[in-house]
């Protein structure tokens, strides 16, 4: 098997989680959040006890990069131990 490059892999993954977060806080910002987490408790027979907070930039910026950050741990340290199991031909 091929090792894998840890920066491309963590970059790959925090971009990707902070992608997700953006379009959360695109929804928020766009005031249709709460309805669509309303659905998706219903859908599972619940009642959604959470309230949607009002859109923040300052919130928006923080959740991304704390997001990109942790995306980007979690792709490096996966790819890390990914390489240590892998032996090259």
């Amino acid at each position: 098997m091929k090792k894998l490059d840890s920066n491309q892999m963590g970059l790959a993954t925090g971009g990707f989680v902070a992608g997700i977060h953006f379009l959360w806080s695109l929804l928020v910002a766009l005031g249709v959040a709460q309805v669509l987490l309303d659905w998706i408790f219903s859908l599972h027979f619940v009642n959604n006890p959470y309230r949607v907070h009002p859109f923040d930039l300052v919130t928006c910026v923080t959740l991304l990069i704390v997001t990109f950050i942790v995306g980007y741990l979690l792709g490096w340290i996966s790819t890390w131990l990914w390489n240590l199991t892998v032996k090259e031909k």
